[in-house]
């Protein structure tokens, strides 16, 4: 195989590619987990600091769109309902 690639390839290109592919795999394995952490960092969170996408429901009958889980925080649809203290006293005044 490498009298092939040695055949097709100009002089030294063989070399110059066989230094650039370590590195390039390198740097692609590096920026794929920072990725994937970064994007684990950003998801959005409940105000438990649970993530809102995971785990199950903990209802044992058919999910309903309009039903929720005793104690459980948020909207209906799923959504974190996050209200800051101010907010609820500026309607008073």
């Amino acid at each position: 195989m490498g009298d092939f690639l040695s055949s097709v390839l100009p002089p030294g290109l063989l070399d110059v590619l066989s230094a650039l592919i370590p590195p390039v795999v390198v740097a692609f394995v590096f920026c794929y987990f920072i990725i994937k952490v970064l994007r684990r960092e950003m998801a959005p969170r409940r105000m438990d600091g649970s993530l809102v996408g995971k785990g199950a429901q903990a209802s044992s009958g058919p999910a309903d769109e309009n039903t929720r889980v005793t104690g459980e925080t948020g909207a209906t649809n799923g959504t974190a309902n996050v209200r800051s203290a101010e907010g609820e006293e500026s309607g008073d005044r």
